[in-house]
Parts: structure tokens; sequence; C-alpha cells
């Protein structure tokens, strides 16, 4: 019988490896503004688009429309979001950032910067390179852009 060892798997090793580093960065918007995964997500995806439905939110961070409805439900708890009926569909609701919502997300887009280059810090600028090129190549071999499911 063939046995596959988990610990050498590419697969494994990636969702191992992406696990840790979102671990890792939660800490950043956990620490400074008390947030969790999804309720992140929804924020970067309303800061960095302006505005979005929840179905836009769900396939652009690639999380469980209950996830996008309780991040949402949060985030406007918080009165960082705002919901505006769409005007030819009741059932579709445009989410956009508040002012409070907004800068928040702005205090945050450093910190998330500084992660992310500290991140890459520990590696050499040829390991550097590597990353970045292998993971864009898996990305586009595998027709992702950047969407994974949660």
């Amino acid at each position: 019988m063939e046995i596959l060892e988990l610990e050498s798997f590419l697969p494994y090793r990636l969702y191992r490896l992406a696990d840790a580093v979102s671990r890792e960065f939660s800490g950043v918007y956990k620490d400074s503004h008390g947030l969790t995964r999804p309720e992140w997500r929804t924020l970067s995806g309303l800061g960095q688009h302006g505005r979005m439905t929840a179905t836009e939110l769900g396939e652009q961070s690639a999380m469980h429309k209950t996830k996008v409805s309780r991040a949402v439900a949060e985030l406007e708890r918080r009165r960082w979001l705002t919901r505006t009926p769409d005007g030819n569909d009741r059932r579709v609701e445009h989410l956009t950032l508040t002012r409070a919502g907004l800068a928040a997300y702005r205090e945050m887009v450093p910190l998330a910067k500084a992660f992310e280059r500290e991140l890459l810090a520990r590696l050499s600028a040829s390991e550097r390179t590597a990353i970045v090129s292998g993971v864009a190549a898996l990305e586009s071999a595998l027709e992702v852009s950047g969407k994974t499911e949660d």
C-alpha cells in the first residue's frame, strides 16, 4: 500500500503555511481593532473597492455567505458600514464604509503592509523573488486570482 506523507505533500504544506501566516497576521487586526478574520476581510474589501454587495464580498474574500453576513452585522453594529437597498432588487444591499469604518481601514493599511514587509524580510532576496513568482505561477496554473475558500 502506498503511503501519503502529509508533511511533504505540497497541498497540505501550502494549507499549513497559509494558515500559519493568517494566524500570525490576525494578531495585527485583533490587537489594534478587535476584529475577527471575516470582519477584517470585509472591512478590507470595502476599503479597497468602496461599495460592494455581500455576494461580491464573499466572492472577493472567498468567505461563506454566513461568515460575510455575521461580519457585516458586526461592522454595522460598530457603525463602520452602512447598507443601502438596491433600487431594482430588494434582495440586494450595497455596503459601504462609514467615515469611522474608513478611518479604521486607513489605520490598518500601514499595519498590514508592515506585516507583509516584516514577513518577507525573514527571507533572502532570492527567496523573496522565488516565493512571489512561485505563488503567481501556481495561481496562474490553477486560474486563481487570490481566491480561496475559507
